[in-house]
């Protein structure tokens, strides 16, 4: 590498293809979410249902990127253990 090497500037290719392959990943990456999302909300949904009976509706998940964090969001509304029961005992008994 001479001195003239130095100073001359650098050619419009290799910058134009740095940028296109940085757009694609983060383009791969944000539709991967929305599959990803889909694929943990139906993994919870299988693990809450081998413990309590809940119906799909009331589990939401959520995920936020951030440039140094991401954070996954659920939310499960459970049904009332003491209203589930006073509920079964009023069917028994009818």
């Amino acid at each position: 590498m001479t001195i003239f090497n130095f100073f001359k500037p650098a050619r419009s290719a290799p910058v134009a293809r740095d940028r296109l392959q940085i757009l694609l990943q983060h383009e791969r990456v944000s539709a991967g979410a929305s599959d990803l999302i889909a694929k943990l909300r139906e993994e919870i949904l299988g693990v809450i249902a081998r413990h309590v009976d809940i119906p799909a509706d009331k589990v939401q998940v959520k995920m936020q990127r951030a440039e140094a964090v991401s954070t996954l969001e659920v939310e499960i509304e459970l049904p009332n253990p003491v209203r589930q029961r006073r509920k079964e005992g009023a069917e028994a008994a009818a």
